[in-house]
Parts: C-alpha cells; structure tokens; sequence
C-alpha cells in the first residue's frame, strides 16, 4: 500500500551556501524532503548537522553535484531519476563568479556553466519527475539587465573579448532569466509552473570573491546589502506560496512579480539560445 504520509521532495542546489541555507531550512521546517545538491560535500554535512541541531526529525540528504561537469549533473540527475520519486519543487540557487577565465572539461566558462548550462541540463534531465504543481524557480540577479549573448563565444568564453568577470556573470543570469521565460511556456500544459527570483545585492561570497576592493564594497555598499535571509525570501516565497505557484514565466523582486520589458519577453535570441544550449547539452540527455 502506497503510503500516503511521505514527505513532498525538494531539490536545492548551493544548498550550503548562504541563501542555500536558509531556503533548505525553510523548505524542510515545512515538511519537505530535501536534496542537498552541493559540490561542497563536506561543508553541506555542516549545514544538515547545523539544521538538524535547530529541529530533530528534518528529512535532508547531501548528493554530490558539480555544475561545471556535465558528467556529474547528469549522475545526479539519472540516481534521481532512477529512484522514480516525484520532484515537487527544484531551486536552482548555486551561482559562482570566476575570477579568472576558467574552461571546464566540457568546453565551457566555468561561470557559465555553473550559473546556466548546468542548471539547465539538471532541470531538463528532471523533468520527467515533475508534473501538475510542481515548482521550479531559477535565482537570477539584477545584472541581467545589462547581460548581453554573444554567440558562440558566451559558452566558451562568457562574452567577447577579454576576460571581465561581472559582464560574464551578468550574460548569465539573462540567459537564466530567458530560460526560466521559454521554459515556463513549454510546460505550461504540464502545470509545472517556473519562475525566476531576483534576491538582489546580497551578503555571499560572490560580493567579494576576496578581491582586493573588498573593504571599498564594505563602506560604499553595505547599507545595500541584504543578509543571506532577505535575499533567500523571494524564492522561498515562489517556492512555498500558495498564490506564487499560480503564475509561471515571470521574474520576482520583493515577493512581487517585476514586470518584463518586451526586449526580454519576445528576446530575439531566447530560441537561439535554448537550441544551442540543446546542441551542447544533447549527449546527457
């Protein structure tokens, strides 16, 4: 007999980071199972240990990840999909900003394929775990809005030219931003609902990278700043609200929808975009 009591499934990815944390905590205080997906292993069993200190009983798990290897997205996500359990919700919160130009053994920039090409062969390779009321919600950034593609350099390089690392990581979250957009309209039928979750500047690594401005941006952007929490909200509120999981294909600031200019909603590469991205990712598939 099918036991009716098993927990609803969650898979969260940079769950030991800082925003990671916060939103493993609340979707396991709401009774969610959780999939720790972390490169991270030992850092994400001090997270697990730290949550279970706070409530006894939270059902969370560690799975090891790498989103700069399509080999280890797709290990993950075929043990997922293996096991057949049902994925109600699927927070793609891992995020990096490389200092340098790194290549990943796929060919890729390490950015890019940390910030968008692995989340989006987890979430096509999870998919079919997925059904009515099933959520997922990509964490973008504000920066997309100065992103630009320059194919096919974006996924080899992350932008033309030299090696900048914010307009790389800037190209990224519009391309996660466009994502979430064409994606939501795919499965729409499916009532899968997708939505993208701008925490604003927050409190993580990716603010210093421990560069040498790192005190600058302390004095001149700290009243700006928002703690690990605040900027975790946005999601959690996608993620776990009754209403939020009602709309599909919009990017979220605050709680509220942000409405999307035109130039992002009918973006003229947004298809380009998805059928390279499917060209690069197909062999894992």
């Amino acid at each position: 007999m099918k036991n009716n009591t098993e927990p609803k499934l969650a898979v969260v990815t940079g769950a030991d980071g800082g925003m990671g944390t916060e939103i493993t905590r609340a979707l396991a205080f709401a009774g969610y199972r959780v999939v720790m997906a972390c490169c991270r292993v030992q850092k994400a069993e001090e997270v697990r240990r730290s949550l279970l200190r706070e409530r006894s009983g939270l059902q969370i798990e560690i799975r090891k990840i790498d989103l700069a290897s399509f080999a280890s997205v797709a290990a993950f996500a075929d043990g997922m999909l293996a096991e057949g359990k049902r994925v109600s919700l699927l927070m793609n919160n891992a995020g990096t900003m490389e200092t340098a130009r790194r290549i990943t053994e796929d060919g890729l920039e390490r950015t890019v394929s940390v910030n968008y090409a692995g989340h989006y062969l987890l979430t096509r390779k999870l998919l079919p775990l997925m059904g009515e009321g099933s959520r997922i919600v990509n964490m973008v950034s504000c920066t997309y809005a100065v992103g630009r593609l320059d194919f096919p350099d974006f996924f080899t390089q992350g932008k033309k030219g030299s090696f900048w690392r914010i307009p790389i990581y800037s190209n990224t979250k519009l391309a996660l931003t466009l994502f979430t957009i064409y994606l939501a309209a795919r499965v729409r039928e499916r009532g899968i609902a997708v939505n993208a979750a701008d925490p604003g500047i927050v409190s993580t690594d990716i603010i210093t990278m421990h560069a040498w401005f790192d005190p600058l941006t302390d004095i001149f952007f700290r009243p700006f700043i928002r703690t690990p929490l605040q900027g975790a909200d946005t999601a959690i509120h996608l993620l776990l609200d009754k209403e939020a999981g009602q709309r599909t294909g919009t990017l979220n600031a605050n709680r509220r929808p942000k409405p999307l200019s035109e130039k992002y909603v009918q973006h003229p590469q947004m298809e380009e975009l998805w059928q390279r991205t499917e060209d690069i990712v197909k062999r894992w598939l």
